[in-house]
């Protein structure tokens, strides 16, 4: 049985990841260490968590008592890091936080599943390692910091160059994993994904922020002109190519996913609020969502304030990359993942959950 150390697993994308485990593997156990910081939100994982095959631990990866004790617990196959402080705003106005999350809290953790898994020495005095075993981190493709608008991508061989404290933090906890394989020959992998978006995103990311505003008639904020151009991975489809990577993926390897979904964030916004007016037209029941009044006193529906007034161009945001995007033709060739579901449907799947789920969305947005 194959026994999973999910750590930020209550959050976005280790939530998600979560629940593709237990969807897809029966024989299984998953072990969520999550500290529930202000993206982390134990309603995302409670109905995983009633599974017999899955605990749930609330507790900080830099605790280092806490941290041995659940490899002494439990006999990890696979440790897949996704905790961390992500938000390039919060990065902005607290560096020292992601030093200390995303730099020591993963340092932390290879330093248990190092002690935990080595079972003795070879001739030449590198660690022998318990058979298979894997350290998964999650990172971005922001520690390769900006793209210029013209036709380059990042490759997995781009030098690293972030540009803000969170993927300085992220390149950083990187440059950790690769130290501990080539120091120990730990077998480790990395992944770089490109923007996700999908169910259980934390309302102050563009997109669930935009959704969220616009059901409340509130202004959408987009940073200067809204120019900056990202490459969009639907949430389940990252999950999935994770999932490979840890499987089948080469030892001491980086690979990048990518949704092959280049838009600018203008786009984006209108392209949500189009998809939100065209719900509320077709779907009466999604009408309940909208805070504003949406009938007249004698009874005629008034949606026509869902369009582009709504948009408003703020102040940039200090060292704004301009573009990301990612050249996934490594984890295409070597493993055969490729990104299932295309930008419109996604955002029409991504649109129609947080319509169904405003209850979880009030109850995070709480913290």
């Amino acid at each position: 049985m194959n026994v999973y150390l999910v750590t930020g697993g209550a959050g976005f994308i280790g939530a998600n990841f979560v629940k593709l485990l237990l969807t897809k593997y029966r024989d299984i156990k998953v072990v969520i260490l999550d500290a529930l910081t202000y993206a982390g939100n134990i309603k995302t994982v409670e109905d995983d968590i009633r599974d017999e095959r899955c605990d749930f631990v609330h507790g900080d990866i830099c605790n280092r008592e806490l941290v041995k004790s659940l490899f002494e617990k439990h006999n990890f196959n696979f440790v897949v890091n996704f905790a961390a402080e992500s938000h390039v705003d919060r990065s902005i106005d607290n560096p020292q936080l992601f030093l200390i999350t995303n730099i020591l809290g993963t340092q932390n953790l290879l330093d248990a599943a190092r002690h935990a898994w080595t079972t003795g020495k070879d001739n030449d005095g590198y660690p022998q390692w318990l058979n298979g075993v894997r350290f998964h981190q999650v990172s971005t493709d922001e520690v390769y910091g900006s793209l210029e608008s013209d036709n380059s991508f990042f490759e997995e061989t781009t030098p690293i160059d972030p540009r803000s404290p969170y993927s300085a933090s992220k390149a950083s906890a990187d440059m950790f994993v690769n130290a501990y394989a080539e120091t120990y020959k730990m077998p480790v992998s990395i992944t770089r994904c490109s923007n996700n978006y999908g169910p259980y995103h934390f309302p102050e990311k563009l997109i669930p922020l935009v959704i969220k505003n616009i059901l409340e008639g509130k202004q959408l904020p987009v940073y200067g002109q809204g120019a900056n151009i990202r490459d969009w991975l639907y949430v389940e489809d990252h999950c999935k190519a994770i999932d490979t990577v840890i499987h089948h993926g080469r030892r001491g390897e980086v690979y990048n996913i990518g949704g092959n979904n280049e838009m600018k964030n203008i786009d984006i916004v209108k392209l949500i609020i189009r998809t939100i007016r065209n719900i509320m037209e077709e779907k009466p029941a999604c009408r309940a969502t909208l805070k504003k009044k949406i009938y007249s006193d004698d009874g005629q529906l008034l949606i026509d304030w869902i369009n582009d007034d709504l948009i408003t161009f703020v102040q940039d945001r200090l060292g704004h990359d301009l573009r990301y995007a990612i050249n996934p033709d490594k984890i295409y060739k070597e493993l055969g993942w490729k990104p299932e579901t295309s930008f419109n449907e996604g955002i029409q799947k991504t649109v129609q959950w947080f319509l169904d789920n405003q209850e979880w969305v009030e109850a995070v947005s709480e913290k």
